[in-house]
């Protein structure tokens, strides 16, 4: 797993996405074992004025309605480490590995999914934690309420 993967090369296209929109630059690119897309996505809780539209939780929804049997072996790749309701769709969804930008940041719930046999994976991103720096500088309150902190 590398920064080199087609699946984190769409998730941090997907956070950059995000960030040009305004919003939260977060991205998620869900791949399954044979290594296609089956769904991408970014953090859209300000332009849609979501509760829930994170960037994992985006990838799903643009995956659509699958069978169980496509998420076994898949991989999330995501921009930065899941929160603790994207941990709980890995591991409902059985997803065999979470690849993440970094986790300086933020860290979500990694242990929870290494408990839960989920592979996890850290690239440590530069460029990633970058993008989350500048948006935190810019626009504390809407980082913290994206993580459900006061600011």
């Amino acid at each position: 797993m590398s920064a080199h993967d087609e699946g984190f090369k769409i998730a941090l296209e997907e956070a950059k996405q995000g960030a040009s929109e305004g919003g939260i630059p977060i991205g998620a690119c869900l791949v399954d074992k044979a290594g296609n897309v089956l769904g991408r996505g970014h953090n859209m809780r300000i332009q849609k004025s979501s509760a829930t539209l994170h960037g994992e939780i985006s990838a799903l929804e643009n995956a659509g309605r699958l069978p169980a049997s496509a998420y076994k072996g898949a991989t999330m790749y995501t921009t930065l480490s899941p929160c603790d309701m994207c941990t709980g769709a890995c591991i409902l969804y059985k997803v065999a590995r979470v690849v993440m930008g970094e986790n300086n940041t933020f860290v979500g719930g990694e242990e929870h999914l290494k408990r839960n046999g989920i592979e996890v994976v850290n690239l440590q991103n530069a460029e990633c934690a970058a993008l989350m720096k500048k948006f935190i500088d810019e626009h504390p309150d809407k980082w913290y309420e994206d993580i459900g902190e006061p600011s």
